[in-house]
């Protein structure tokens, strides 16, 4: 339901490790289209940007679901990829972190 029975997103750019923000333009675009799911992307994001499996596990939704209504934020022109979480070497996260993140995407 969430997803309006779409079982693949429109474009297939989502990583799990993208960053994804909001646009510049957000604060000027309607949200009167969007669902309880797409608002709370937003939401999530006007505080900072997150990885595609952040949000995820944020909003205790599969990643495929997720990748789905990125798309549709993307394609309303709510939000704007940036690099990997990884690309930036002060980025790359200790042996530790990495273990809690694959512990987390395991409950999922």
């Amino acid at each position: 339901m969430v997803t309006g029975g779409r079982r693949l997103p429109s474009r297939n750019t989502f990583d799990h490790i993208l960053l994804i923000s909001l646009s510049p333009s957000a604060v000027h675009l309607s949200r009167g289209d969007l669902n309880h799911e797409h608002n709370a992307i937003l939401d999530i994001l006007a505080h900072s940007a997150q990885s595609v499996a952040e949000l995820s596990a944020l909003l205790r939704l599969p990643l495929s679901v997720i990748r789905i209504l990125l798309a549709d934020l993307m394609d309303s022109g709510h939000i704007t990829t940036g690099r990997s979480i990884l690309d930036a070497p002060e980025n790359v996260p200790d042996r530790e972190t990495m273990e809690a993140v694959l512990a987390g995407l395991r409950r999922l």
